[in-house]
C-alpha cells in the first residue's frame, strides 16, 4: 500500500499494480484515472471510452506500514542480510 503525496489524487491510498523499474514509476490501483479511446476488438466488441490507472512517478509516493504513512530506511538484520525498515517505527517491513 502507497499513499500519493502530490497531484489531484493528494491523500489518497491505493495498491502497487506494477513498477516500471527504469523509467521510475508505479502503477496505484485508483489513482491518476485517464481515459483512453478504444476501437472496438475481440476483448471490447463495442470499443468507446474506458478508464484506467496511468503511472505516477515513485517520488511522489510514500509506503503506508501499519496504516501510518512513513520513509524508508535499509539496515542489515542480525544474518548479515539487508532489509527495509520504517523510519517512523524501526520496524522491519516484509
Amino acid at each position: 500500500m502507497v499513499k500519493v503525496l502530490t497531484g489531484n489524487d493528494r491523500g489518497k491510498e491505493g495498491k502497487i499494480l506494477s513498477v516500471q523499474v527504469k523509467k521510475e514509476r508505479a502503477i496505484v490501483e485508483g489513482i491518476n484515472m485517464v481515459s483512453k479511446h478504444t476501437k472496438p476488438n475481440a476483448k471490447n466488441p463495442k470499443g468507446g471510452i474506458m478508464k484506467q490507472e496511468a503511472s505516477v512517478h515513485i517520488s511522489n509516493l510514500m509506503v503506508v506500514h501499519n496504516a501510518v504513512a512513513s520513509r524508508i530506511g535499509r539496515k542489515t538484520d542480525d544474518n548479515g542480510k539487508l532489509v527495509r525498515y520504517s523510519k517512523k517505527s524501526g520496524e522491519v517491513i516484509k
